[in-house]
């Protein structure tokens, strides 16, 4: 897996097994090794086809067929399998065979002519976000294909374009689509912060940062939960155009902010019904009273990487509480176990291992 190989890692110390991504995505799986480009590697995979639910394959189209795994030939092998191709275009078309990196298919796909600062180059999102939009696009359609085979016993083809995940996502773009098809209206990018706000959307305090807003909805309950008696003048009423009354507002706001925390300045606003909340770090997150009660974060040991927090469910089932069992594999950590309930011997792993095969 090329995730194995990328960081941050572990003690920042490269290697298959420290990639904190890897281990990131990989809780609760078994990992082992098969070189299926060799005859034994095709003829393990074949008896793990036999009794299994679903393949995920991320191949180049025609890769798979040309190795002898078509979705026919795993029909053939259980015809129950469902097969889910996860490819940069799909498995038809003209864009069939063309490479692409994150950002190419995030520009062809998604909503990057109208992401970013509009007198600026157009941006992406964070790095591999959307490709773990796609992957997610492409487990939900994959266990809508399993109920479907546990009701009828048929199997199913998953042809999934990270292109045409993107295009569909409810992140803008198909909303986008389906405005430019009634009215012609394209997105364009605008300013993330538009106009004179008073306060600003972003705030730094004196633990970091908090975001409000406040506007002229809500300025006479801001007023009252500052509880300052000069911002009851009408001349504070945003927008604040008078750059000098600007400044006096900055005079007071900046240091009200910098004498207090973000939670102190939360709770304030909060108390009073106004929308406002901390920018919370990572070292905030593990700290929040309120992820710590709903026991959001896990601790798990892995062998090489050492014990850590990982991030927990997102969602709880009641009935059937999930549970992080064990952090992600080590490299072929269970070809004893998986293999050996093949019928592979530990005589016949090490001549696997000698040829190459796993």
């Amino acid at each position: 897996d090329l995730m194995r190989h990328i960081g941050p890692f572990a003690g920042d110390t490269p290697g298959p097994d420290n990639s904190l991504s890897f281990l990131h995505l990989n809780v609760n799986k078994r990992g082992v090794t098969l070189n299926i480009g060799t005859k034994s590697g095709q003829s393990i995979l074949a008896e793990l086809v036999r009794d299994t639910d679903v393949v995920v394959e991320s191949f180049r189209p025609g890769v798979l067929p040309a190795l002898g795994f078509s979705y026919d030939a795993l029909r053939a092998i259980n015809p129950k399998i469902v097969l889910t191709s996860i490819s940069n275009f799909g498995q038809t078309g003209p864009y069939r065979d063309l490479p692409a990196s994150e950002i190419v298919l995030y520009g062809m796909g998604h909503a990057m002519f109208g992401t970013g600062q509009p007198d600026a180059e157009p941006a992406s999102m964070a790095p591999r976000v959307n490709l773990q939009f796609a992957g997610q696009t492409a487990a939900v359609a994959t266990m809508a294909a399993v109920l479907r085979q546990q009701s009828s016993g048929e199997g199913e083809w998953i042809d999934c374009s990270i292109m045409e995940a993107f295009t569909s996502s409810v992140d803008r773009r198909a909303i986008s689509l389906t405005a430019y098809d009634y009215t012609g209206e394209k997105m364009v990018r605008m300013a993330s912060v538009q106009g004179i706000s008073a306060p600003p959307p972003f705030n730094p305090c004196a633990d970091g940062y908090f975001h409000m807003t406040v506007g002229i909805v809500w300025w006479d309950t801001f007023v009252a939960a500052v509880n300052e008696d000069f911002l009851r003048d009408g001349r504070f009423t945003p927008p604040l155009q008078d750059p000098l009354l600007r400044e006096e507002f900055d005079a007071f706001w900046i240091p009200w902010c910098m004498d207090r925390t973000k939670r102190e300045i939360v709770q304030i606003f909060q108390a009073k019904g106004l929308p406002a909340a901390p920018v919370n770090t990572i070292a905030d997150l593990v700290e929040d009273p309120h992820l710590q009660v709903r026991g959001f974060f896990r601790q798990l040991a892995h062998a090489t990487a050492g014990p850590a927090l990982y991030a927990g469910l997102p969602f709880q089932m009641h009935g059937t509480p999930g549970e992080m069992r064990a952090a992600a594999p080590r490299l072929g950590e269970h070809n004893a176990e998986v293999f050996g309930a093949l019928g592979y011997t530990v005589d016949d792993l090490q001549v696997l291992s000698a040829t190459g095969a796993i």
